[in-house]
């Protein structure tokens, strides 16, 4: 388990780092609202779940109290006829004398409409007197029927009986109805005395069928039913199915309920039961509601809330998703801008339109860059201005080495009465000055090194006569090039003191300028006794110097730091060397066209 939420934390870092800040608000923003929305709506939805059961409940309750007083006041009719018969006709009416069939056919006649009947019994079952008139049936023994024991055994009660055939008369037509007996103990006066009797009122059952029949409890549908104390059915409106038991009803059960609503499962069947007693009877009215079409609405009810949750959601989503762009779009506009920089753009605009802390931000960035900018120009002027101190000082370094040299060379001839030779020397050494000046120019014509290094060697030659030659050439378009000046001659000068100072006439320097790869090679070579390949690489270093040997290699490392600090790392002097096999030593400068080219650093060409 801990794997499986770990794979997930992990997923969803991923996804949150290869995200964008739109998508993360957007999907921030709309999960918050759907949560919100889903919550909301299973409240709305429950809450009216629930008062949507207690409205059909009450509902429920109302239609049925409005049935059991209609059933009640049918009910109390009825008692009040039994009332009247007995205390109005049959407790007046002595039989030994009158009779009492007048007064019942007038009562019957009164209310035909309720009443299939009204008879009196003495205590054996005799009849005393009916309404409509009619002839007792021989086969028919009243005072073992039901209705006749429950009088007899309830003296002061009234006892309603569940619908039957009424079958006691004879019936020319044949016509014997559904009825409800209400049957009560009565006193028949004969003759001064009192004798036991029953009362049989016989109401229609079409009276209480009209009532409970066609009753609609809710709008997803229902029915009820009348049932007497035992749960014995009453009334059904599939009474017929079920006395066929093609039908069951839940009616036994439904007895055993109190007053109210209750909820039960029947069949598989989830339905809504209320329950109401009828008064003076005992008998209770049962009113059945189905789930299933509520649960129906509710589905439909569902259906609804998820298109309008959908609905929702979409028109969040996008909303959302204009909301998070106003604010991602800014903060992409200043990370476009800082990737330009980053690139090396100059002019980068970091003013963007967004909620006032981007438009800040990009403000403080553009003048943070602008500050940056003001301090590189600083720093590249305070670098320039440290490389042309440099270059001076390496410069410097160069004249009062070679003037040493030349006029200790010059010294020498005089000494020795080589006074012609030494005026030619002189006169050399004021050219190679002129040169060397430049009027102040670091970057001369190629031509014009290449003339310096001639004067030197002119003057290196009359020193060492005999000793070695020399020959200097260029490739066609070469001489017209540029480079610094006085790069040849620190690099003739360690040639002829460490290659030429003991060569006896057979020694030899090239000088050779050419285009190599777009850049301009000037190629020194000497058939010296040459040196180890360890000693070659550690010449240029800044801090070695050769033990036990004449100099101490400062011009070839001059020359060798000034190209760097004026054209940078690709450029400078390399050393080839082997013992007995001679040096070569190779100045490696970009091709300049212009004398204004090289004025910054790696900016040749």
């Amino acid at each position: 388990m801990r794997r499986l939420i770990g794979r997930m934390v992990e997923r969803w870092r991923s996804f949150y780092r290869r995200s964008s800040i739109q998508m993360i608000l957007s999907l921030s923003f709309t999960a918050v609202a759907v949560t919100g929305m889903i919550f909301l709506g299973l409240s709305l939805f429950l809450r009216f779940s629930v008062s949507t059961n207690h409205q059909l409940a009450e509902s429920s309750e109302r239609v049925m109290a409005q049935v059991n007083l209609h059933l009640d006041s049918y009910l109390r009719s009825m008692m009040r006829m039994s009332d009247t018969a007995y205390y109005r006709v049959i407790k007046r009416i002595d039989l030994e004398t009158d009779t009492i069939d007048t007064e019942l056919n007038l009562l019957y006649e009164g209310n035909r409409d309720m009443l299939v009947s009204i008879a009196v019994f003495s205590q054996k079952g005799e009849l005393v007197s009916v309404a409509p008139l009619s002839t007792l049936k021989n086969s028919i023994s009243p005072q073992w029927q039901e209705w006749f024991l429950s009088a007899q055994g309830k003296i002061e009660n009234l006892h309603f009986s569940t619908p039957h055939v009424q079958n006691l008369f004879e019936d020319p037509d044949y016509r014997y109805r559904w009825v409800v007996s209400l049957s009560r103990q009565v006193e028949l006066t004969r003759g001064g005395r009192t004798e036991s009797g029953v009362l049989l009122v016989d109401m229609n059952f079409g009276g209480i069928e009209q009532i409970c029949k066609d009753v609609e409890l809710s709008p997803s549908g229902g029915y009820l039913y009348l049932i007497d104390g035992n749960g014995e059915i009453i009334y059904h409106p599939r009474q017929q199915l079920i006395y066929s038991d093609l039908l069951e009803e839940n009616n036994l059960h439904a007895a055993q309920y109190p007053d109210g609503s209750h909820e039960e499962l029947f069949q598989g069947r989830q339905r809504q039961v209320i329950v109401r007693t009828v008064g003076y009877t005992g008998w209770k009215l049962v009113g059945v509601v189905p789930l299933d079409g509520m649960l129906d609405d509710y589905d439909q009810l569902f259906l609804f809330a998820l298109f309008v949750v959908l609905f929702s959601v979409f028109l969040l989503a996008f909303i959302n998703l204009r909301l998070s762009e106003g604010i991602s779009v800014p903060i992409k506009a200043l990370d476009r801008s800082v990737k330009e920089l980053e690139a090396g753009s100059t002019e980068v605009d970091f003013n963007v339109s967004g909620p006032y802390e981007i438009e800040h931000l990009g403000r403080s960035i553009d003048s943070l860059v602008s500050t940056m900018h003001h301090l590189m120009d600083d720093i590249i002027e305070q670098e320039q201005q440290k490389r042309r101190s440099e270059l001076d000082v390496l410069h410097s370094q160069i004249n009062p080495h070679f003037l040493y040299n030349t006029l200790d060379s010059v010294i020498w001839m005089t000494e020795n009465g080589r006074t012609d030779e030494s005026v030619r020397m002189v006169t050399s050494l004021a050219r190679l000055f002129r040169i060397s000046l430049s009027k102040g120019k670091m970057i001369i014509p190629v031509a014009d090194e290449l003339e310096h290094a001639r004067h030197y060697l002119t003057i290196q030659q009359m020193r060492y006569k005999n000793r070695f030659t020399a020959r200097i050439s260029a490739e066609d378009g070469v001489p017209a090039l540029y480079t610094i000046k006085l790069v040849v001659q620190p690099i003739l000068e360690n040639a002829i003191y460490h290659g030429m100072a003991y060569a006896d006439g057979e020694g030899e320097i090239l000088i050779h300028a050419f285009l190599e790869n777009g850049d301009l090679v000037i190629e020194v070579a000497d058939n010296g006794p040459g040196m180890p390949k360890e000693l070659a690489d550690r010449l240029l270093d800044q801090e070695y110097s050769p033990p036990g040997s004449k100099g101490s290699g400062i011009g070839l490392r001059n020359v060798h730091q000034r190209i760097r600090l004026t054209f940078g790392e690709p450029y400078g002097v390399t050393i080839q060397s082997e013992p007995d096999n001679g040096t070569v030593v190779r100045i490696r400068v970009p091709a300049l066209k212009t004398p204004d080219a090289g004025t910054g650093k790696g900016e040749a060409r």
